[in-house]
């Protein structure tokens, strides 16, 4: 087809896709083309801006590494993460509900007993006893489920965050296999609410909006078991200043938790404590996997 103009192009394009085999690939595409078509219209969007639109998302992709997602960032600050957790982890009433994965995760991280690891490997903050219970929604207790947890330190940082930062000094990360019980308890440090990074192109987006940068502070917990839907949330500090504001929308009240203060003592774990301390215990409750969030989104094609 010849001489295309702005009201007949988007169908030329998608007449270009009738020959796709995979129809929820079709589906996809069709509606990418036509709200990416409707957008430029309804914006009236400039050659200048079109430009700068793909500047953009070029140097977003630069910014990622093996250890910086820039992408899941600006995913996670435009609600998109939380939009697609939400529509495909339609759970039962009391299981618990999933959030954001966050760009700081990373696979290969330590995997230490159930009971008495201290995860914290110097890293600053005061210290915390956490406390794991996984059940299944039914009430049943879930033994060999893996968790990986990952959090910042009380300064608002990743590990991964230090320039001289690699994979054999990892802190405050960690995977761990529930015993016979469903339970596990580390020892870690007190989270702090942080900003995410605004160095790159997510944080000059952020400033452009007038949005402040900063997320609640939170424990991110990874639950899988062969048999259950996966499970990724966060167990955020009750009392936090940024619960109703976090910047990448990921926040459930059903997630907030209490982080308790004790004074210096005998710990959980037993050892003795000579500065005060912060317990947490939460309850981790997973859907099988055939339940509410079992069925696959229908194709949209």
């Amino acid at each position: 087809m010849r001489n295309l103009n702005e009201d007949n192009i988007t169908e030329a394009v998608i007449a270009r896709l009738a020959d796709m085999p995979d129809n929820r690939l079709k589906g996809i595409f069709i509606n990418l083309i036509q709200h990416l078509h409707a957008f430029a219209r309804e914006t009236g969007l400039t050659e200048e801006e079109w430009k700068k639109g793909i500047d953009f998302l070029t140097e977003t992709g630069h910014r990622c590494t093996d250890i910086r997602h820039e992408f899941i960032l600006l995913s996670d600050t435009l609600g998109l993460s939380q939009l697609v957790v939400a529509q495909n982890h339609q759970r039962s009433s009391n299981a618990t509900e999933q959030t954001v994965f966050g760009p700081f995760y990373i696979p290969g991280a330590p995997v230490l007993p159930a009971h008495g690891a201290d995860i914290a490997n110097d890293a600053a903050g005061e210290p915390c006893f956490v406390s794991t219970t996984v059940k299944s929604t039914t009430g049943e207790p879930l033994a060999g489920v893996t968790i990986d947890v990952w959090q910042a330190d009380a300064e608002g940082y990743y590990d991964v965050q230090d320039p001289d930062w690699s994979d054999e000094n990892m802190s405050l990360r960690a995977r761990f296999v529930t015993d016979e019980s469903g339970t596990l308890t580390f020892r870690t440090v007190k989270p702090r609410h942080y900003p995410v990074p605004t160095d790159g192109t997510v944080g000059r987006m952020l400033e452009a909006m007038h949005r402040h940068p900063m997320r609640p502070a939170h424990i991110h917990f990874m639950a899988q078991k062969d048999g259950y839907d996966t499970l990724i949330t966060h167990i955020f500090l009750d009392g936090d200043p940024y619960l109703d504001s976090d910047t990448v929308f990921g926040v459930r009240s059903t997630c907030i938790g209490q982080f308790s203060q004790h004074p210096a003592g005998t710990a959980p774990d037993g050892t003795g404590i000579t500065v005060p301390f912060h317990t947490m215990t939460c309850e981790l409750l997973l859907d099988p996997a055939n339940g509410p969030n079992g069925a696959r989104l229908a194709s949209i094609g």
